[in-house]
């Protein structure tokens, strides 16, 4: 690639993910020192594989294992400061607050290493066996986890249909997959790819036999898609002009109880104002791309949302903005109950915390508060309801939400499933359902998105193992 082409190209991560070193921000490749190599490989593994790719190989990221690097010299120094400072208008945050000098001066040394003729000399962490992740993992008495299918690279969004055949989003591998389980051992025996070459295709929907697909710009339909998943079946494009940011840029979609498809829009930023533009904002349209209308507005990044089984009425997470400090805002649960309503972005955050910037003139109790606080950075996704009989009487009809994990916090938080039960519209307790996918700075998953099964097991995607989990109830 010549170096123009790296200059000009976007990094496309949004600072809500966590990413490290854009190759555009790199420096000439060299020897490096090689300190605490077992500590930077597991840093490089928790903190920037998910976008460059587990032996720096490039994903949504780019490449950082093709001698091609930028910007000075390859001093300990001067790559040290580059992770440390960031270079914000080019998408790669600063790592200061949540790594320490010495961490900062490791990974450094391990990514030009890694980019270098001696990259064999830095060791990475070893891939773990199928279970290793699950021996980790907490829940409540009488129940259990298990791997429901794997090799499932970066799944996201779920869509479960009539006939059992999950059907799974996902990022930077942009495929769509079918899990399909042919023997009925309730474990999946079969990942198909439907559709690949896709600009993460993170949302699916399943909507009168036809599953839809939301990539960056643009909604797809497959039809009939349960008779022809294994055939690369074709598609048609049902609304082709979504907005093609790449900071919160990746849409979400899901079918709701009126027929119609919901799509929300995030921010193109971390904070800024754009609620006179698409921006910011959940829509929905009919299956046919027409009727594009407002249903909630003041939003920064909602990747998960469902409806109430009994009230029918939306309720959505929200991930609350960054560079305010460890502590706050709070990512947000939150259910609007009518079309129209705002939840306070960019003015106001977590209900209660007025923008440094966009708050000033505006109170927080001109927006919607949010139901539930679900706590600082932990990036809840996926949300779902759980409207089966598998699970104890008191879990029906309560809110499982998965969280995604920090990415930028001093100490990590989130990577989890939390309990939110409620009362009406109120929320009573938010409880952790499962942990462990975090241990110290260790992190041996992420969960993304939630599913409930016919028979009332619950199902959770991860996109950092690339595997989907299957929680039951025995009672034992």
């Amino acid at each position: 690639m010549k170096l123009a082409a790296l200059l000009a190209q976007p990094f496309t991560q949004p600072f809500t993910q966590p990413s490290a070193l854009p190759l555009a921000l790199l420096v000439l490749a060299g020897a490096a020192h090689a300190a605490q190599p077992v500590d930077a490989a597991r840093l490089y593994q928790n903190h920037c594989a998910q976008c460059h790719g587990v032996k720096l190989e490039g994903g949504t990221g780019p490449s950082l294992a093709d001698n091609q690097w930028l910007h000075g010299q390859p001093t300990p120094a001067n790559l040290a400061g580059i992770i440390a400072k960031g270079v914000p208008d080019k998408g790669m945050p600063g790592w200061s607050q949540a790594l320490d000098k010495t961490q900062i001066a490791a990974l450094a040394d391990y990514v030009a290493a890694g980019g270098s003729k001696n990259a064999a000399a830095v060791k990475t962490a070893a891939p773990g066996k199928a279970d290793d992740g699950l021996s980790r993992l907490t829940l409540p008495k009488g129940f259990s986890i298990a791997v429901y299918a794997d090799g499932v690279a970066t799944a996201r969004s779920l869509a479960v249909s009539g006939s059992g055949i999950v059907y799974v989003g996902s990022r930077k591998a942009g495929k769509v997959y079918a899990v399909v389980d042919t023997d009925g051992d309730k474990k999946a025996d079969k990942v198909v790819t439907v559709a690949e070459g896709l600009d993460s295709p993170i949302g699916v929907t399943l909507l009168n036999g036809a599953l839809y697909v939301a990539e960056v710009g643009r909604v797809i339909r497959f039809d009939a898609i349960d008779r022809t998943y294994a055939n690369k079946p074709a598609y048609k494009v049902v609304k082709g002009d979504l907005p093609n940011d790449r900071w919160h840029g990746e849409k979400v979609i899901k079918a709701g109880p009126d027929g119609k498809l919901y799509i929300p829009v995030g921010s193109p930023c971390n904070v800024c104002d754009k609620n006179d533009e698409v921006y910011s904002k959940i829509w929905r349209m009919n299956p046919d791309g027409s009727g594009w209308e407002m249903v909630a507005n003041g939003i920064r990044n909602t990747v998960g949302f469902a409806w109430h089984p009994v009230t029918k009425e939306l309720w959505f997470t929200d991930n609350g903005r960054d560079e305010m400090g460890d502590n706050v805002p709070s990512c947000e649960l939150n259910v609007a109950p009518k079309p129209g309503m705002h939840f306070g972005f960019p003015y106001c955050h977590g209900g209660v915390v007025p923008d440094p910037k966009f708050g000033n003139g505006r109170s927080c109790a001109e927006f919607t508060p949010p139901v539930a606080k679900l706590g600082p950075h932990v990036a809840p996704l996926g949300l779902a309801f759980y409207t089966g009989t598998q699970f104890p009487a008191q879990y029906r009809n309560q809110v499982f939400v998965a969280e995604h994990g920090s990415w930028n916090r001093t100490q990590k938080i989130g990577y989890k499933v939390s309990l939110v039960t409620l009362q009406g519209n109120q929320e009573v307790t938010t409880t952790t359902f499962i942990d462990g996918f975090l241990q110290g700075e260790d992190v041996s998953g992420r969960p993304v998105d939630i599913a409930v099964m016919a028979d009332g097991s619950m199902l959770i995607s991860d996109d950092h193992a690339g595997k989907i989990y299957r929680v039951t109830y025995t009672g034992k």
